[in-house]
């Protein structure tokens, strides 16, 4: 009994030193220390069991999510600072004639009847708000028409409801005029702070793949949402300007690829081979050879008796 004790603390021994010995290799490769970063942009803020579920930036977009763009190849100012608290938009300034102030009041009506209609007021002033920083951000379009209906015209719309058949169906009338109300304050200069400069959302049901590269702002009503990280989620990158000028309050119309049908190709006319040189038969040796000149022939005289030789002459 003794001798196996001894024998298995051999035993331990030696799987030590072999461990040991493999740490103080030099031949292990060193790992360098990944940079501390601090603050609120370095959190995770992507729900775990969400990760299952998130949805390709490439895909289309889906149900409860705002789709995403590239952000604009612009230079960033070098003297720009990154704060990363949240920070109210500005008040929102209508521009342009009675029909961009209708067609904005239209859109976004829209944009928070059919993303928000049942949500409380903070969710769809949280919607409404994210409509207008858009508005403002140069990566989307300066109307408000133009960013509730972005991608429509490729089934890639940037707001579902825009894309998914939802504008088919009749409104509540109730709860467009709720939304009517939300909208008309915020394009009065009404602004939601709490959001930020929140240019995206999602619902709990669905993740965005973008998620994880995006800063949450906030959760309001049924939808999170964020902002971009670094300068282009700051006030100061919100600097374009509205100038009215919105386009119809609806889908755009479909952009149909153009098939050109490929025209037949002409085909070369064919030469016809040249015969080769025959030998003339017998027969025809003189068909090119000139006649014989016309040799008048001899008439017999005239059998007319010569009493009746002028009958017929008139008279003199």
């Amino acid at each position: 009994m003794q001798m196996r004790g001894l024998t298995a603390g051999a035993l331990v021994s030696l799987v030590g030193a072999g461990f040991s010995a493999q740490a103080l290799s030099p031949d292990t490769p060193s790992v360098a220390p990944k940079p501390v970063v601090t603050g609120y942009e370095a959190d995770d803020h992507f729900p775990g069991a969400a990760f299952y579920t998130a949805v390709p930036d490439d895909a289309a977009v889906a149900t409860g999510t705002t789709g995403t763009i590239a952000l604009p190849d612009l230079p960033v100012p070098e003297n720009a600072v990154i704060d990363s608290s949240i920070q109210p938009a500005a008040p929102f300034r209508l521009a342009g004639g009675a029909m961009d102030h209708a067609r904005a009041l239209q859109c976004l009506t829209q944009a928070i009847y059919y993303e928000a209609a049942s949500e409380p007021d903070d969710g769809q002033r949280a919607v409404a708000q994210v409509v207008l920083n858009r508005v403002r951000h140069p990566a989307f379009p300066a109307t408000v028409c133009g960013v509730v209906f972005q991608g429509s015209e490729k089934r890639g719309c940037q707001f579902s409801f825009a894309c998914d058949g939802a504008m088919a169906r009749i409104p509540s009338r109730a709860a467009w005029a709720r939304a009517e109300r939300v909208a008309g304050a915020a394009l009065a200069g009404s602004v939601f702070a709490p959001v930020g400069m929140a240019t995206h959302y999602h619902t709990y049901a669905v993740t965005p793949s973008w998620n994880r590269s995006l800063v949450m702002t906030g959760v309001f009503g049924a939808h999170f949402f964020h902002r971009w990280k670094g300068w282009w989620g700051m006030a100061a990158a919100f600097r374009q300007s509205y100038q009215g000028g919105e386009p119809l309050p609806a889908p755009h119309a479909a952009v149909t690829p153009v098939v050109v049908a490929a025209l037949p190709m002409a085909r070369p006319a064919s030469v016809p081979n040249p015969e080769p040189a025959r030998a003339v038969q017998p027969a025809y040796v003189d068909s090119g050879a000139p006649m014989a000149a016309y040799a008048e022939s001899t008439l017999p005289d005239s059998q007319i008796l010569d009493k009746w030789k002028d009958s017929g002459k008139p008279l003199r």
